[in-house]
């Protein structure tokens, strides 16, 4: 193919997130894509390849970086270089840069939002203001020295300072809800397959803790984990069972990884203060899913969203044309300008 550029694309997400990117990718470059692969499989794959574009995937070591002498770029999709050897690419003159998801920091920003809005009870508090009850107190004209504040008498309104926050699950999304959580003042906490080493904890003032550990101690749960088969409605009554008392649960994890009669059951026993979730087992959302009755219940301070974490999509921007800028700094430097986000 003239004017060719050998690409290896290397990710840990399915077929239909591989599909999209592989549709956005300019002509000029020849892709190869790999899911998880072995660091033998890259290490084989590399040589000719004049990009590597790493996304949620694993360690890029110096044996893969003298594995790939004829790399102009090494781009991580993707806001942590923790696990890519800077110096060897630094020695070997290959440009290495992150650029941030947007889709991740949207999906940060709606957490944020869940966990504000269960510890504010902002849907009891929206239909307790827009009932225009007085309760007992008649309605005047505020000034500065009169005011009926908390007019409704509510209780256990909380906050997020001097909290736990655990974070389960935690890849770029779950990065991006810690740097979002420090203003806070949270104590966050957080639970992966593999540790982060100390000096990336050190940077997002994160502390690793066992999954039980996190589940018992947090009173916030904030679930990030992906799909996979052995993580299918696996956080059951067990899960909920060992949460804290009076904790508050959130999900923008994977559908399909919470079990929500289990949820339920938590919530109508009252184990839970609250619930927020974004991605469900049947979607759109089953008309019989147990978790509907619930949500006009103030009760159960539960508020539902229609998978809508990621946004609405780039305005504009063409369905199949989302991943576009998974290659911007590849056409930048095709281009002779400068990339973005450059780190080595």
């Amino acid at each position: 193919m003239e004017n060719s550029y050998p690409t290896l694309f290397i990710t840990h997400r399915g077929k239909r997130h591989q599909h999209d990117s592989l549709a956005a990718a300019p002509s000029e470059l020849e892709i190869t894509i790999k899911r998880s692969p072995t660091k033998e499989e890259i290490i084989a794959l590399l040589p000719g390849k004049k990009f590597l574009i790493s996304e949620r995937s694993g360690e890029i070591d110096a044996d893969i970086i003298a594995a790939g002498k004829d790399l102009l770029l090494i781009q991580r999709l993707g806001s942590m270089t923790y696990d890519i050897d800077l110096e060897s690419a630094r020695n070997a003159g290959i440009a290495v840069s992150s650029l941030p998801v947007q889709s991740a920091i949207m999906v940060a920003e709606h957490m944020i939002m869940q966990l504000l809005a269960c510890a504010k009870r902002l849907r009891e508090m929206m239909d307790i203001t827009h009932s225009a009850e007085d309760y007992g107190k008649p309605s005047r004209l505020s000034d500065e020295d009169y005011f009926a504040y908390n007019w409704s008498n509510r209780k256990d309104i909380r906050g997020l300072r001097g909290s736990t926050v655990g974070i389960l699950g935690f890849g770029e999304i779950g990065a991006e809800v810690a740097r979002r959580l420090q203003g806070f003042g949270s104590n966050i906490i957080y639970n992966k397959r593999n540790p982060l080493p100390a000096s990336a904890e050190e940077d997002l003032h994160i502390k690793y803790a066992s999954k039980e550990d996190l589940v018992s101690t947090s009173d916030y749960v904030c679930m990030l984990l992906p799909y996979f088969p052995e993580t299918a409605l696996s956080l059951s009554d067990q899960f909920f069972a060992k949460m804290k008392q009076g904790a508050i649960f959130v999900s923008c994890g994977g559908s399909g990884v919470v079990d929500e009669k289990a949820l339920t059951r938590a919530l109508l026993n009252q184990h839970l203060y609250g619930a927020a979730i974004d991605t469900y087992t049947y979607e759109p959302i089953a008309k019989n899913d147990p978790l509907l009755p619930l949500v006009n219940d103030p009760r159960f301070n539960l508020i539902l969203t229609p998978h809508i974490a990621a946004g609405s999509g780039l305005v504009g921007v063409k369905p199949g044309e989302e991943r576009a800028g998974d290659y911007v700094n590849i056409m930048r430097l095709l281009a002779g300008k400068e990339i973005l986000g450059r780190v080595a």
